[in-house]
């Protein structure tokens, strides 16, 4: 005989991975697929609805348009906080064998049609995924020609590009270069340029962790930033820019929550032999941690070199780096995020967010108030100290 508890229990799906193997065969019920969806991807998420003018353009120029909201609760002492936000991801246009003006020449147009088609959606704010105006070039460990593609943060000819249309388009622009500092030397950075929407360049936020882990030898180029986890206050909210392999480390995500950040964009460039199961994971666990938004970026498409390189894996040399999966997303700091973009298209991203939800969602979770900052401070404190002894407790001896 069915008792309450056991009739409730029979309206509840098995488990994940039963849907799963349900939907090969096909028979999944719309329930069980809705159940599936807010299981992996949180709350139901409404579509934007895209201007024909933006969509007609998406479609001349053949690259992906897609818009979802985020929405928050309304309250009683506080008026909504909205503002639509971008990303966009793209290959790169030219061989990496032409001439190196060419090359960039050619991605300043493909990000000005985009850029353009995020402005007659309404985009407040837009971030380009990393190092855009260039090939992803640092797998081959080669310093010509593409250390030539290196710019100032202050005055490169990227930066006059998102200057321009910052100011036209009443758009903040994040700007991911490969930076030289011309005032220290000359160096390389990996560097994201905030610019304003007036047209002023607000600052930059530098590559905090470097990878060296197979191709991803990048320490050849740069080492790691300096400018910390700057939080920058524009007029459509606070910003920081986590850039790619900081994404890894979870300390760097909660430095930008410590320093106040509303929305943190990390734009990347990933492939999918290496991150692509971390990769769903990484930006909406640190939008739940950190309780923020996040812009999740990655670059799409296969990058061929002229010349073949090794992963110093005893497998043998190639020319490129691997697919550059795309999938780029939003995701809330109530755990809910957007579907992705193609994981073989450019595309364009924009979400409408209520930045109202950040509070809304520490008064739930109280997450900032039980951190423990002064415990955790402690116990960094004694870890970098070269007589450090960590706290192991072992079986005693009889």
């Amino acid at each position: 005989r069915d008792t309450p508890l056991s009739c409730k229990m029979a309206a509840e799906i098995e488990s994940v991975e039963s849907l799963l193997e349900k939907s090969k065969e096909g028979a999944l019920e719309e329930r069980e697929l809705s159940e599936l969806k807010r299981i992996l991807y949180g709350k139901p998420l409404a579509s934007l609805e895209i201007p024909p003018e933006a969509q007609k353009l998406a479609d001349e120029k053949l690259f992906e348009l897609k818009g979802y909201r985020l929405a928050a609760a309304s309250e009683q002492t506080r008026p909504p906080r909205v503002v639509r936000v971008a990303v966009v991801q793209n290959a790169i246009v030219r061989p990496t064998s032409d001439p190196v003006m060419e090359q960039r020449a050619a991605l300043y147009e493909r990000i000005k049609e985009i850029t353009h088609a995020a402005y007659l959606c309404g985009t407040n704010v837009i971030c380009y995924q990393e190092a855009w105006p260039m090939p992803f070039a640092f797998c081959t460990r080669e310093k010509q020609p593409w250390t030539e593609f290196a710019e100032s943060a202050e005055d490169g000819p990227s930066i006059k590009l998102c200057q321009e249309m910052a100011k036209n388009y009443n758009m903040v622009i994040v700007c991911s270069i490969l930076e030289r500092d011309h005032t220290h030397q000359s160096v390389l950075f990996n560097t994201a340029v905030v610019i304003s929407n007036s047209g002023k360049v607000m600052g930059k936020s530098r590559k905090n962790h470097i990878p060296r882990v197979g191709d991803f030898s990048e320490s050849t180029y740069y080492m790691e930033g300096d400018t910390g986890h700057k939080v920058f206050h524009t007029q459509f909210g606070r910003i920081g820019i986590n850039i790619c392999y900081g994404r890894h480390h979870p300390l760097n995500w909660v430095a930008y929550g410590l320093n106040g950040a509303e929305i943190v964009f990390n734009p990347s460039a990933t492939v999918g032999a290496l991150s692509e199961p971390l990769w769903p994971i990484e930006a909406r666990n640190a939008a739940i941690a950190n309780t923020y938004f996040v812009g999740a970026i990655n670059r799409v498409g296969t990058e061929t070199f002229p010349n073949e390189f090794s992963s110093g894996d005893g497998k043998p040399a190639h020319k490129d780096f691997g697919h550059f999966y795309g999938s780029s997303y939003f995701t809330a700091p109530d755990g809910s995020r957007t579907p992705g973009l193609s994981r073989v298209r450019d595309g364009l991203l924009v979400c409408e967010m209520d930045l109202n939800l950040i509070q809304q969602i520490k008064d739930k979770w109280c997450l900032q108030m039980t951190m423990r900052l002064d415990m955790y401070a402690k116990e960094y404190a004694e870890a970098v100290k070269p007589d450090f002894k960590p706290q192991a407790v072992y079986e005693p001896n009889d």
